[in-house]
């Protein structure tokens, strides 16, 4: 039996039980018992990471299900969270080595003018007033200091960069000039007065502002920075994240056997949320321990916790419990989101936030792009970037009531979905550019819709990972 709404060739296994239940149900046929249908072999119970359990919910899961937060709001939501005064960090001095992919927390005021003092743009000649010229024997290279005034008539060798001579006229370059047998220089073209030549404080004057804070320093921005004479720059530093992956079935090597898989997130998510610009201080492996879940929470030193499985409500899953005990706050709940919708956040102390993620590993990257990135992105300062829209190339299944997020691949103006995005599935996300927004009731061919990048699409691996 087929779903309304799920395209052709989509099959009904690349969504949960709960999200083909709810399409069979919106279009009004029967819909099959959860225990007929055929669970994912990976998954062993409800908080690792396969598709979960399918039991009937307890009634304190199905109060969360109802006050989930719809997925625009759930994002605001921790972007505002990362925003009280408890939370800012204080800026640290960075060396410019250090700085790459900080956000500035002053302004970068110019420390001198640029240039600091009139040069020459082009190899040629420094010439005073009208040719021809007599050419002096001594050139002038950069890294001269003050070299002797010309005279009207007289010339001087001089490089790019170099200090311009006083009451030069113009720099006439070298394939634009000419000696004569008396070795006088002629010019081959008619010569402006200032031609080739960058007056002091061109770009700017010393005390001027070149970029505000909350600027991101890029390589460029390094540059400029030296050029203005800092060496070092006053920015937000990196938010601290811990993970901890939870649960008793997971492997950290060899090929799955006997009930158990291999971890996914745990080699995922620290080089992911690096590239969203956090500082990954441990990975911690917990396993299905109440106890140790409590004592990793009340002792670390991170400004957000990552937990990855345990958000359900199974035996097992400890992150309720454990955030109760704590007296946290929950501002996020569960999220109105395919996949990923068990996802919560949580504020733990004043300065620290927890972002549970669904033990599924798509799961676990939605709850990543919808809570962490957000949060992590106000602590660290860095500005919210313009949403943007593609026409997708075909339509896009969605959920009857929630937001879906579905990887896709950039083609042109287009945006095709991919398949095998499934809870448990990482092969679509894999060959992904970006995650497409597809909004309750799914999105037609040609439809617009909102994309979420994914950092390494644009700027290359190497480029975000710093």
């Amino acid at each position: 039996m087929t779903a309304p709404g799920i395209r052709d060739g989509q099959d009904a296994e690349d969504l949960d039980v709960e999200e083909v239940l709810a399409l069979v149900k919106d279009g009004n046929r029967p819909a099959r018992p959860a225990a007929d249908a055929t669970p994912d072999p990976a998954a062993t119970h409800g908080h690792g990471q396969g598709h979960g359990s399918h039991a009937a919910p307890s009634p304190e899961a199905r109060h969360r299900k109802t006050s989930a937060t719809p997925w625009a709001d759930a994002r605001i939501r921790a972007a505002r969270a990362a925003r009280s005064p408890a939370a800012r960090r204080t800026p640290v001095s960075v060396t410019l080595e250090d700085a790459l992919g900080l956000v500035l927390a002053t302004p970068l005021t110019a420390l001198t003018d640029l240039p600091s003092f009139d040069t020459s743009a082009m190899d040629g000649w420094a010439v005073a007033g009208p040719g021809p010229w007599a050419v002096r024997d001594e050139g002038v290279m950069a890294g001269q200091d003050g070299p002797a005034r010309l005279v009207d008539g007289e010339a001087v060798p001089i490089a790019t960069g170099a200090r311009i001579p006083s009451d030069t006229t113009a720099v006439l370059r070298s394939e634009h000039g000419r000696t004569d047998e008396k070795g006088r220089l002629h010019p081959g073209r008619d010569l402006q007065h200032g031609q080739d030549i960058r007056p002091r404080g061109q770009e700017c004057r010393s005390g001027d502002q070149l970029l505000p804070a909350g600027a991101v320093v890029t390589p460029a921005v390094l540059g400029l920075a030296a050029a203005a004479g800092y060496d070092t720059l006053a920015a937000v530093p990196r938010p601290r994240v811990e993970v901890l992956v939870l649960g008793d079935e997971l492997l950290t090597e060899g090929r799955p056997h006997d009930g158990l898989i291999r971890d996914a997130l745990g080699p995922m998510l620290p080089p992911w949320l690096r590239a969203m610009g956090a500082e990954v201080v441990s990975l911690r492996r917990l396993g299905d321990d109440a106890e140790a879940l409590h004592q990793a929470l009340t002792t670390s030193a991170a400004d957000l916790i990552v937990t990855t499985g345990g958000t359900a409500a199974g035996p097992v899953d400890h992150v309720h419990p454990t955030l109760r005990r704590l007296g946290a706050e929950l501002l996020v709940d569960g999220v109105e989101v395919r996949p990923g919708h068990p996802m919560l956040l949580a504020r733990i102390a004043e300065d620290r936030h927890l972002v549970g993620l669904p033990g599924n590993p798509l799961a676990a990257v939605s709850g990543l792009l919808t809570l962490a990135e957000p949060l992590l992105r106000t602590l660290a300062g860095r500005p919210t970037p313009e949403p943007y829209t593609l026409p997708l190339r075909e339509a896009a299944h969605g959920h009857p009531q929630d937001t879906r997020l579905v990887p896709v691949v950039l083609r042109g103006d287009h945006a095709a979905p991919l398949h095998y995005n499934g809870p448990a599935m990482l092969r679509g996300i894999a060959a992904a550019d970006a995650l497409v927004v597809v909004p309750p009731g799914g999105a037609r061919a040609g439809q617009e819709a909102e994309l979420l990048d994914l950092p390494w699409a644009a700027a290359g691996i190497g480029a975000c990972f710093t």
